[in-house]
């Protein structure tokens, strides 16, 4: 059973007219990786900073084991930031930025050095212990930023979009790292990232954000698979949203007429009937492109308009009846056995099954 360790209960953050976080109330469990993510000002960072108490709520309480922490200063909070810039001091040592939260703590000089030693060891920079931060890459950068706040073996470590400085091979080979460290230590991981890879590979629950409030909270694969509102289907991507009307029943669910003609939907959503306007959405990785047409209930005809390579997977994007456009998500040898191309004629199909509504 999972216990609470930090406590957002009607937390809100206001600058003059502007409000930067809006009523939000979470709670933060022992030993979890949680992720908060979401659109440039959506609250994410201002949340974070005010777990750390660099910014004090202007409404609602922070709790850390039943104990109100509105009003205490950072530095007598157990909550290091990991900061996106690493905030190391340039004119010490990586050992001495490593031993610098022990010594405020009043740590003898022999036990910190140690101790010091000993997490750059585990961070794998011993060998620059005597090197400046100017003098490392930025994968090595970020290993002293974290060995500096893991050193003091806090409760909690608060991660400010910790790989964004980083270049796209050595995030993940850092995202595998977090997770690791995350595993073996058994701490409560806060991370804040614009990005939706970082947040599904790494978190145990992800927190998606906007407009100062919170838009959903779950495991990322339910996040990615059932979004709670139509912000987040497109707010994460790769969902195709159609809106149309539910018009009956039909073998497969329910028969829904949308721009690309009759649809079956075999929903288990007992809050959408027959009568009412919704959106229907698909993930992309769930249609799958024909050349040839099968007389299914859930295909269209559409046109090739563009594809997009990442690695060894594609999305090709299609444009159907009144101009609708479609995504479809498939591994690149698949897209080499079609010999699909810009303007090519296809056939998009997905089971009734897999689609799901959202409220207008």
């Amino acid at each position: 059973m999972s216990v609470t360790m930090i406590e957002l209960d009607g937390v809100a953050k206001h600058y003059d007219a502007h409000v930067a976080v809006a009523d939000v109330t979470l709670g933060i469990h022992k030993g979890e990786f949680i992720a908060l993510m979401g659109p440039s000002g959506c609250g994410k960072t201002t949340t974070l900073r005010m777990i750390a108490g660099l910014d004090q709520p202007s409404a609602g309480e922070i709790r850390m084991w039943g104990r109100r922490l509105n009003d205490d200063p950072a530095w007598e909070r157990d909550t290091p930031l990991v900061w996106q810039s690493y905030a190391l001091f340039p004119f010490l040592s990586v050992q001495k930025n490593v031993e610098f939260g022990l010594k405020q703590r009043g740590m003898p000089a022999g036990p910190r050095a140690a101790k010091a030693r000993e997490w750059m060891e585990r961070m794998g920079i011993g060998a620059f212990a005597d090197r400046s931060p100017s003098q490392l890459s930025g994968g090595q950068r970020q290993r002293v930023a974290l060995a500096r706040a893991l050193a003091t073996e806090p409760e909690i470590l608060l991660l400010d979009e910790p790989l964004s400085a980083l270049d796209p091979h050595l995030k993940v080979k850092m995202q595998a790292e977090l997770v690791r460290l995350h595993r073996e230590l058994g701490i409560t991981f806060v991370c804040v990232t614009h990005s939706h890879s970082e947040a599904f590979a790494m978190a145990d629950r992800v927190v998606i954000m906007n407009e100062g409030r919170v838009q959903q909270v779950g495991a990322p694969r339910d996040i990615y698979r059932r979004a709670g509102n139509r912000f987040v289907a497109e707010f994460i991507g790769g969902n195709n949203i159609i809106p149309g009307n539910i018009i009956g029943h039909g073998a497969d669910g329910l028969a829904f007429s949308s721009p690309l003609g009759a649809l079956s939907v075999a929903s288990s959503q007992p809050e959408f009937a027959p009568g009412g306007e919704a959106l229907l959405v698909i993930s992309a990785d769930n249609i799958t492109i024909a050349a040839r047409e099968a007389g299914l209930s859930n295909e269209v005809a559409a046109e090739v308009t563009t594809l997009d390579f990442a690695g060894s997977s594609v999305t090709v994007f299609l444009e159907a009846a009144g101009g609708t456009e479609l995504r479809a998500q498939m591994p690149l040898r698949d897209l080499e056995t079609l010999s699909l191309a810009p303007g090519a004629r296809v056939f998009a199909r997905w089971a009734a099954a897999d689609g799901y509504f959202l409220r207008p």
